[in-house]
C-alpha cells in the first residue's frame, strides 16, 4: 500500500540527488572524441593520476600514435590532454599496458 502513496508524490527533476551524502570521488580516466569540421575530430582525456608527468605521456602519445597534442589546464577538472583524430582505444590500450591504470578505471565515451 505505501507504494501507491509514493506515486502522488510530485517529482521535482531539477532537486539535487542525495543532498546530504557527500558524492562518492572516482579516480576514473574519461576518454572524450569530439567532432570538429567534417571527419575531423579531437580526443580528450581527463583523470589522468597526478603522480605522474603529464608533458612526458603527452610527449609519448604523440611519439606513437603520430598526432598532435597539447595539455589544456582546468580549474576544477585539472590537467586535460587534447589529441588530433580518434585516438581513444589506442589511449586505453597504452595506458593499461604501461600500468598507469587498471582497465576497469577507464571510462570511454563517445559515439
Amino acid at each position: 500500500m505505501s507504494n501507491i502513496e509514493e506515486l502522488n508524490v510530485p517529482f521535482d527533476p531539477f532537486a539535487d540527488v542525495d543532498q546530504d551524502k557527500p558524492q562518492q570521488q572516482t579516480n576514473n580516466i574519461h576518454l572524450r572524441v569530439q567532432q570538429r569540421n567534417g571527419r575531423k575530430t579531437l580526443t580528450t582525456l581527463q583523470g589522468l593520476p597526478t603522480e605522474y608527468d603529464v608533458k612526458k605521456i603527452l610527449k609519448s602519445f604523440k611519439k606513437v600514435f603520430a598526432c598532435s597534442g597539447k595539455i589544456i589546464e582546468h580549474e576544477e577538472l585539472g590537467n586535460i590532454l587534447q589529441l588530433s583524430g580518434d585516438q581513444r582505444l589506442k589511449i586505453a590500450e597504452f595506458l593499461v599496458s604501461e600500468h598507469i591504470v587498471k582497465k576497469t578505471e577507464i571510462v570511454i565515451h563517445g559515439f
